[in-house]
């Protein structure tokens, strides 16, 4: 008996252990972090990767959806114990498992997605999130009709900040005098899974006069999403292709490609002569981010709004334009 997708059903110790019980060896796996596979978001990105992955080449996987921290050992171990290789895990928490648990499987490649950790068999991949998020910030200061566009983050954590500050550094190149707001759903995980208090969030923006609001939120920027929809205002995705939910209001999403993250990883990982531990960042350059730009939303984006955010986009990668990284100084200076 072999199970491809561990579902919620299955979250439980005993449950989970008997679930990997039945799991063939030398498949790779995929755990997704907090907020759910089906967050239309970060998690669904790496999903999507993975069935990119078993349509290409037939083969089968393992996943498993986080439902709390402490679940993040005993998942990892359960999976390498079983043979799974490489196990990709997504999200920027998962330092102290993989330190933990990696030396103890020095046979199993693994690879983490937003976090490095150093172990010879890791591989830590990182995406330039501020380069991306400028472009969108450009794209909203462009778009904004009062001079005030908005951003919604998830957990209050470095990493969203390093969304906001790309972000805010891109809306202040087109208009040195927009004005910004940021705001925060959370301060705990239960932040990416909370689109109730992400929509609040942006409809008081909305009141005060923001048009065009960025969620970087996880699952909970679906609640910005609906809210700049109901307002007859433009929203921002984030990580996967957002324009699809609301046509002619998603202005346009910033990709992060964890999709392709983890198509390659279940290519190149599971095997030692393609395996490339260490540190591997992507950005503009490899399309590990950028703007997306479909039939949801040209009639958004005019032919000049293309040309002018294009334009920034190659100055970035000709190192003509700086954007400042938030992880440099845990710092926004604008």
């Amino acid at each position: 008996m072999k199970f491809n997708n561990i579902s919620k059903a299955a979250l439980g110790g005993v449950a989970l252990s008997a679930v990997l019980a039945g799991a063939a060896l030398a498949d790779p796996a995929v755990i997704y972090d907090l907020g759910g596979k089906f967050d239309k978001s970060f998690n669904e990105a790496a999903y999507n990767g993975a069935e990119a992955w078993k349509a290409e080449t037939g083969g089968n996987y393992l996943d498993f959806e986080l439902q709390n921290d402490a679940q993040r050992e005993q998942a990892l171990r359960r999976f390498a114990s079983q043979g799974a290789n490489p196990i990709v895990m997504a999200g920027f928490s998962w330092n102290a498992a993989l330190e933990a648990v990696a030396p103890e499987f020095a046979d199993t490649n693994f690879v983490v997605i937003d976090t490095v950790v150093d172990q010879p068999n890791v591989q830590s991949i990182m995406f330039d999130e501020h380069t991306g998020s400028f472009l969108v910030g450009a794209l909203a200061a462009m778009k904004s009709e009062t001079g005030r566009v908005g951003f919604v983050g998830g957990m209050d954590v470095p990493l969203i900040h390093r969304f906001y500050c790309g972000y805010a550094y891109g809306a202040r190149q087109v208009n040195p005098d927009v004005e910004l707001t940021e705001n925060y759903t959370g301060t705990t995980p239960a932040a990416w899974n909370d689109p109730v208090t992400a929509g609040e969030l942006a409809k008081a923006q909305i009141d005060n006069g923001v048009d065009v609001i960025f969620a970087a939120a996880g699952g909970s920027g679906l609640g910005v999403l609906q809210a700049a929809a109901d307002a007859g205002k433009f929203s921002i995705g984030v990580d996967s292709n957002q324009n699809y939910l609301h046509p002619g209001s998603v202005l346009t999403s910033m990709l992060k490609r964890v999709d392709n993250a983890v198509h390659t990883a279940f290519n190149e990982a599971g095997d030692d002569a393609t395996f490339k531990p260490g540190r591997i960042d992507l950005g503009l350059a490899d399309e590990g981010v950028d703007y997306a730009l479909d039939e949801h939303n040209q009639d958004l984006i005019t032919d000049e709004m293309q040309v002018q955010v294009d334009e920034l986009k190659q100055g970035i990668i000709a190192g003509e334009i700086e954007v400042h990284d938030y992880y440099t100084d845990n710092a926004c200076p604008l």
